[in-house]
């Protein structure tokens, strides 16, 4: 890769991690906040290390080797930083089916953010779809059946990684909708410091998955996804300790990292059944959309201060 298509991949990364986590930073800061500051330290310091070395950095490895079980984890290791040609052909043939599980994952997180999340209104159809919340169901049942039947056509097992897709997403989401109630547990007296440490640190864990299979819209170099998405986390963790309340104030953001990710979701599936997108798409889509959504948030605020 030339240096230039290196420095934009890693500038998408890092910008999609950073408005794909802000709801794991909000949550984290409201947490933070009910800690002694001996705590702070620790999460500060060592959940940065775990969110980006252990999640981040082990992640994509780990979704590399699924898509290519017939390797042994190390040597998905040792093929990326020491490639050989024929492991290289076999993961090759083996990433249609890593980025339709992904595609699929992504498409359902916009899906179920569209439909079923409280949010703040940027479009109008976005209040009308979220009053049929209940067509979630039928309208991701209806995508997930349309996406197996074009898969058996081409290959059986590219059926399967939809399927996977689709079941990473509701395992996930289960877990954040569970620490929607647990935010409330977490930020109240109940709970012991170290016990809320390591809920954030699980809570951090399951956050960071929609920031790592969206890396691969990006680049399958897992290197640059490190990279970019360790850059993105340090950029989180420097706003959960300093300018949460600002990043708060600008409404619209979560909208722009939701359209974000049902943009990557769908190049994600095209892509695996045969299309090709330059590489500058990925980083171009995220780019515009913040810069999007943030022009709608700084409007909303300017209209609030005028009618004070």
């Amino acid at each position: 890769m030339a240096i230039l298509e290196i420095l934009i991949v890693v500038f998408g990364l890092c910008l999609f991690e950073v408005i794909s986590s802000i709801d794991n930073a909000i949550i984290n800061a409201s947490v933070l906040k009910t800690l002694p500051e001996k705590f702070r330290k620790f999460f500060l310091f060592w959940g940065l290390l775990i969110a980006v070395f252990a999640v981040r950095g082990i992640l994509p490895f780990l979704i590399v080797w699924l898509a290519n079980p017939a390797f042994s984890f190390l040597q998905v290791i040792t093929f990326v930083f020491h490639p050989t040609p024929e492991i290289e052909l076999y993961v090759e043939k083996s990433q249609a089916l890593l980025l339709l599980a992904g595609g699929v994952y992504l498409f359902f997180v916009f899906l179920g953010w569209l439909f079923l999340e409280e949010k703040k209104y940027a479009f109008l159809v976005e209040e009308f779809v979220h009053k049929q919340s209940v067509w979630f169901y039928a309208t991701s049942s209806l995508f997930i059946t349309m996406v197996v039947y074009f898969s058996l056509k081409v290959n059986p097992i590219l059926a399967l990684s939809a399927v996977i897709g689709s079941t990473a997403f509701f395992i996930t989401d289960g877990f954040k909708k569970n620490a929607e109630e647990k935010e409330k547990q977490l930020l109240s007296g109940n709970m012991s410091s170290w016990s809320k440490i390591m809920y954030l640190e699980v809570l951090d864990a399951t956050f960071s998955i929609d920031g790592v299979i969206g890396a691969f819209a990006f680049t399958m170099s897992i290197p640059l996804i490190f990279l970019g998405n360790g850059l993105g986390a340090l950029v989180v963790r420097e706003f959960t300790v300093k300018g949460i309340n600002v990043i708060a104030k600008f409404a619209y953001l979560k909208n722009g990292a939701m359209y974000s990710i049902g943009f990557l979701g769908g190049i994600m599936v095209l892509e695996a059944f045969g299309r090709d997108f330059p590489f500058w798409l990925a980083p171009l889509n995220t780019t515009l959309l913040l810069a999007i959504f943030m022009g709608l948030s700084i409007r909303e605020l300017k209209l609030a201060k005028k009618g004070k």
